[in-house]
């Protein structure tokens, strides 16, 4: 299900998803098509795709546990400036401060951690909100 709404913050987007990896893929590309379209270049394009991507697989597979009666719900708002996406889960969330580093010495055998670095180095800000089955991502577009 999509629906649609305009506010003062420019056009939204709610899309709540099957816990299904083609539902998935469809919202990722549907998304990645209004940025594009949004005057958005294509480094911008790929940095949110990717940070989108990882996002939303831990939904799918972390929070969800792969469970298809459950859903993710993908939050959106496309604006000249800054990109808003926020996507929940229906786990029981995660503490980010227990997620080792995945840069330390002794970690990088250990493929956990790193879909969170990933985004963190993509997006402007990342945000995990209690109890942590929420993420809000924000992409400001760079000055030219």
């Amino acid at each position: 299900m999509v629906e649609r709404s305009s506010s003062e913050s420019g056009p939204t987007r709610r899309q709540v998803l099957p816990n299904k990896r083609d539902a998935i893929d469809r919202a990722t590309r549907m998304l990645i098509e209004d940025i594009e379209s949004s005057s958005y270049d294509p480094t911008s394009c790929f940095a949110v795709r990717l940070a989108l991507e990882e996002a939303l697989t831990n939904a799918y597979k972390h929070g969800n546990k792969e469970d298809p009666n459950k859903s993710v719900i993908v939050d959106s708002s496309i604006e000249p400036h800054r990109i808003v996406i926020e996507i929940q889960d229906e786990g029981s969330g995660f503490d980010p401060g227990t997620v080792p580093d995945p840069t330390a010495e002794e970690n990088l055998e250990i493929p956990s951690g790193r879909g969170l670095v990933l985004m963190q180095s993509f997006m402007t800000t990342v945000e995990v909100v209690a109890p942590g089955n929420r993420i809000r991502m924000v992409y400001d577009k760079p000055q030219q």
